[in-house]
């Protein structure tokens, strides 16, 4: 049996995944229970191994979400946590704002919608027309646009590294490289299983991402959906047109579609990125693009609700498919906004995984889905903006968990 920072073996807590939420989650723990025994998990050798890591580096303000809904009021409160905690710990941040670009009648309406959901929100916003934007940004087109001030760009890898320091200064183990294989809960205790071992905690909190559905059947919770892996591809502009825009360039969002689109990103190291489109994936962690793994792929082909999916988004799903195949049709999504872009700025850039529940119906949740039992909670669904609201996603864990009378 593994057992460490503890008398009987038993740790206080346990927390499985090594993302920003798992390990925020760690971090929060500890703050609220000063002295409690606490490990966590990550079966990859590094710590914000998979979304963590594969995102565009996006704080996010909290505009697109409904007012008063626990995703709008996480993402605000994690934004201004965000920025405070990178000032706190020297991680290097830049709150450069947001333009979400109309560039016909039909989005401008949109805009208008998302214009008013923002204030209702109250996140900061600035309704520009088209002489205004192309003052702001000479390469861009469009009808009118939003701007958002409060919108920033940071590592949140150095994020999650920063909070893993001090969890394990506040007493926290975290171990890498240690994958699980059962998780058997009894009226006392959790007791998490691998190659390597046993951990037996008083109360597991799960936060596996990708793996998330995956370890709650392990855990005997029946779930009624899928982690399907959406494949977002990204390019990245030649280092000499890095300049071309100082804002983050977003399109106004199509409410009918479950992403954002294609946008133009810099990043807190000096890059320009574009993306990313969302391809079905055949594969969870698969970043190679044609990635196919066995189960995966049968999991994905074989869940209902991917079919329904299918069906509701095929023109949405051929045409990313082809966007994804042929760069002049993904280039074709940017020039809508900036037209002088070429094929030849787009260069190979990582890809990311976002990791999208779908129910049996075919609905795609949008929102936090948290299962619990009498000594576990489970993270089935964090949903962007989850790396931007992680502390304020860990507070509301804490807050859900009731600790057992024998703790």
């Amino acid at each position: 049996m593994i057992s460490g920072g503890t008398q009987d073996g038993v740790y206080d807590f346990c927390v499985i995944g090594g993302g920003i939420v798992g390990v925020a989650t760690a971090h929060r723990l500890l703050s609220a229970y000063p002295g409690a025994s606490l490990v966590l998990v990550e079966k990859e050798p590094s710590l914000g191994a998979h979304q963590t890591g594969h995102n565009s580096g996006v704080i996010h303000s909290g505009i697109y979400y409904p007012p008063d809904s626990l995703k709008a009021r996480l993402c605000r409160a994690g934004a201004q946590w965000t920025k405070d905690f990178a000032a706190a710990n020297d991680i290097p941040f830049e709150v450069c704002g947001k333009l979400l670009v109309a560039t016909d009648s039909t989005e401008h309406a949109r805009m208008l919608d998302l214009y008013e959901r923002s204030v209702a929100n109250g996140v900061a916003v600035e309704a520009i027309d088209a002489a205004e934007l192309a003052r702001r940004e000479p390469g861009i087109r469009g009808v009118g646009a939003l701007f958002v001030p409060a919108t920033g760009i940071i590592d949140y890898a150095k994020v999650t590294a920063a909070l893993a320091a001090q969890v394990e200064d506040m007493g926290g183990r975290i171990m890498l490289g240690t994958s699980v294989a059962s998780i058997v809960e009894t009226a006392r205790a959790v007791t998490v299983s691998g190659p390597d071992g046993a951990i037996v905690a008083k109360t597991l909190v799960v936060c596996a991402g990708l793996q998330a559905d995956r370890m709650a059947r392990m855990a005997g919770i029946r779930t009624d959906f899928r982690i399907v892996p959406f494949r977002g591809e990204y390019y990245r502009l030649p280092a000499e047109r890095a300049g071309l825009v100082r804002t983050l360039i977003y399109p106004v969002p199509d409410p009918a579609l479950p992403f954002l689109g294609v946008h133009l990103s810099p990043t807190i190291d000096g890059d320009l990125t574009v993306g990313p489109n969302a391809v079905l994936g055949l594969a969870r962690e698969g970043y190679r693009k044609g990635s196919v793994n066995g189960r995966d792929a049968l999991d994905v082909l074989g869940f209902p609700g991917v079919h329904r999916v299918a069906r509701t988004h095929l023109r949405t799903g051929v045409r990313e498919l082809r966007n994804s195949l042929f760069k002049r049709g993904y280039l074709a999504e940017c020039r809508r906004y900036c037209p002088e872009l070429g094929t030849a700025d787009l260069l190979p850039h990582r890809a990311g995984i976002r990791a999208q529940a779908v129910l049996r119906d075919g609905t795609l949740v949008h929102d936090f889905l948290i299962e619990r039992t009498p000594r576990s909670i489970h993270v089935l669904n964090a949903p962007s903006p989850a790396a931007t609201s992680a502390m304020p996603i860990a507070r509301y864990l804490v807050d859900q968990i009731q600790l057992p009378a024998n703790k």
